[in-house]
């Protein structure tokens, strides 16, 4: 027998009319409209849900026993048929959109001389021959799912023909999520089909669910949940412990709780902003894979947010303003035709994966590209230049770091809305906010391939350059010079030797037909380079320091290689632990061949 929850009594089934929907006949056009492409479902996997529940349906219960919601639209009269005694047998059943328009269907079953009145209280009985007639509304309210079917047109002011209706109806997409793709999806298709005779929306975009740092389902009653507001705004660790532990399911489990908690965020959460964490959701929404949310990746776009923010002050302290009528297309230094390139090349990418709901890559890309290629080295490269006293140089690059600061703007301003706005009012007097200016459309003429070759050269040979040193432990403030293994010296390193003193540690540059004993080499287009260890490091302690990262690493992977040839051990643990493991030893293997080649490199 089945028990309430609540009440501990049996429950007891009681059988009643309800309004039922023929869904069948209803989800034939819906099916079909998905079939032609008329709607999309984006990833397209979860066209075959939709296509499960749509294939298989049942009638459709649309009556509720609640107290809120919409009425159904049934007035209940007598029936004209009479028993012996001049009672009706049986009732009347009118439906209309309006009471007005009831009133007509009534009048026209009972006659023009019958009065015709709306009671609220329940069904009444009528003798023959009264003049007037009470109809009685369903006390039964809509399915919840019927009401929310409505929405695409009925909030447009439908059944009128609206402007708002004209306009947004069907709508572009539709963002939920996979558990209510039959519960809402399907009907809002059903519905918008039926009474609009056009499907509400071209695209069902289906977002991932949001999970915590281990993967688990959020959940109050097992005290992992992430308020929004917390991460934005900062809490202490002593009052996310008291979100955390109130209201539980099991109070039992609370200790075990707050014990996780204070161990996993010792000291709660810092005010990341609401920025950050957008950029967090965005970077994490890689379609048919659900986002777990890491306390630490919201800190790294925080700093982000902080690394554009400098940026853009740089650009204030040097006098890099917007120019109203600046055409990219007439730069003509190198640098700056590289960086209008790469921007050109990033916004095209961010758009084309936008439109194609692929958030993460948008993110990430427009992450690179404002990252390291304009912050990383487009701003370094230009220190130089912004620093000298070539006015024309000066005007050029002043001009382009603002253009290309205001497309970076733009094309974040979806991610991260606040601080891009901050920035796009605060570096120049605009003539709209940021929210409602134009999305960057730059055409393929702007890519200069001669630009972009020559200062990808560079950047490798800095990136290279930085490498070969880190691996050697040699310190940053020691500047050594660059031996260029040919029998004359490349252009270039002259003409970037002002970039290549601070951004690689060249202490000038030069020819060499063989690369002197010990020296750090690395290839470029072909062309090796080296750099001579005199007086850099200390060749004894480094040859020492190498072998004991050495040793280390061998014993990781000898311990590792016992772990993975014990029988115990592979069939028992998870296979992602096994995997695991695996992987460490294919990292320890990675590190020691680096090591390895770093003490040869010494003699």
């Amino acid at each position: 027998q089945p028990f309430g929850d609540r009440s501990g009594v049996v429950i007891e089934p009681m059988l009643t009319d309800q309004w039922f929907v023929d869904a069948e006949k209803l989800a034939e056009q819906a099916v079909a409209k998905v079939e032609d492409g008329s709607t999309k479902f984006v990833p397209e996997n979860w066209k075959k849900t939709y296509d499960h529940w749509m294939k298989d349906i049942q009638p459709w219960c649309i009556s509720r026993q609640l107290w809120w919601g919409h009425q159904v639209p049934a007035w209940y009269g007598p029936s004209l048929e009479r028993d012996e005694q001049g009672f009706p047998i049986g009732t009347k059943i009118f439906v209309g959109s309006t009471e007005d328009e009831i009133l007509a269907q009534a009048q026209a079953f009972y006659g023009d001389d019958i009065k015709i009145n709306f009671e609220d209280s329940d069904l009444m009985i009528h003798r023959a021959g009264r003049k007037s007639i009470g109809l009685t509304r369903d006390q039964d309210v809509l399915d919840t799912w019927f009401s929310s079917g409505l929405w695409p047109f009925s909030t447009m002011g439908w059944p009128e023909n609206t402007d708002e209706l004209a306009r947004f109806y069907p709508t572009s997409v539709l963002v939920t999520a996979f558990d209510i793709i039959f519960f809402w999806v399907a009907r809002m298709m059903m519905q918008g089909l039926h009474f609009m005779e056009e499907v509400p929306f071209k695209d069902v975009y289906i977002h991932a669910l949001v999970l915590d740092e281990a993967g688990k389902k959020m959940s109050k009653s097992i005290g992992n949940t992430l308020d929004p507001l917390d991460l934005i705004d900062g809490v202490s660790i002593d009052e996310l412990v008291a979100k955390r532990t109130r209201g539980l399911k099991n109070p039992e489990k609370a200790p075990k709780i707050e014990k996780a908690t204070r161990k996993q965020y010792p000291d709660g959460f810092e005010a990341y902003g609401a920025d950050a964490l957008r950029f967090t959701l965005a970077s994490q929404a890689g379609q048919g894979r659900n986002i777990r949310l890491s306390v630490e990746r919201i800190a790294g776009y925080r700093n982000f947010g902080t690394k554009l923010w400098s940026a853009a002050n740089f650009g204030q302290m040097n006098d890099c303003n917007t120019v109203e009528d600046f055409d990219p297309a007439t730069a003509t230094m190198t640098v700056n035709q590289w960086i209008i390139s790469e921007l050109t090349a990033a916004a095209a990418e961010v758009s084309r994966c936008i439109e194609s709901y692929r958030f993460n890559d948008a993110a990430d890309a427009i992450y690179k590209f404002t990252w390291d290629t304009f912050c990383n080295y487009y701003l370094e490269m230009t220190k130089p230049i912004l620093s000298g006293d070539n006015q024309a140089e000066l005007t050029e690059t002043r001009a382009s770091f603002a253009w290309v600061r205001d497309q970076i703007v733009r094309l974040l301003h979806p991610f991260m809305p606040f601080i891009t706005e901050d920035i796009w009012l605060k570096t120049s007097d605009r003539p709209k906010a940021l929210i409602v200016s134009d999305w960057p459309e730059l055409s393929d003429m702007l890519i200069n391939e001669a630009a972009s070759s020559e200062i990808n050269w560079l950047i490798e040979l800095i990136t290279n350059i930085r490498s070969v040193r880190a691996e050697m432990n040699i310190p940053p403030s020691k500047k050594a010079p660059l031996l260029m293994l040919a029998d004359e010296l490349d252009p270039r390193l002259v003409r970037y030797a002002e970039v290549l003193s601070p951004m690689a540690r060249v202490d000038g540059v030069e020819t060499a037909s063989e690369a002197p004993k010990g020296a750090l080499q690395t290839v470029v287009d072909g062309v090796t380079f080296a750099i001579p260890l005199d007086g850099l490091i200390d060749t004894g302690a480094e040859k020492a320091r190498l072998s004991k990262e050495i040793e280390k690493a061998e014993a990781e992977i000898d311990k590792i290689d016992k772990k993975l040839s014990n029988k115990a051990f592979t069939d028992k643990a998870p296979e992602k632990v096994v995997n695991l493991q695996k992987d460490r030893r294919a990292g320890y293997v990675a590190e020691l061949e680096k090591l390895s080649e770093a003490i040869a490199a010494l003699g």
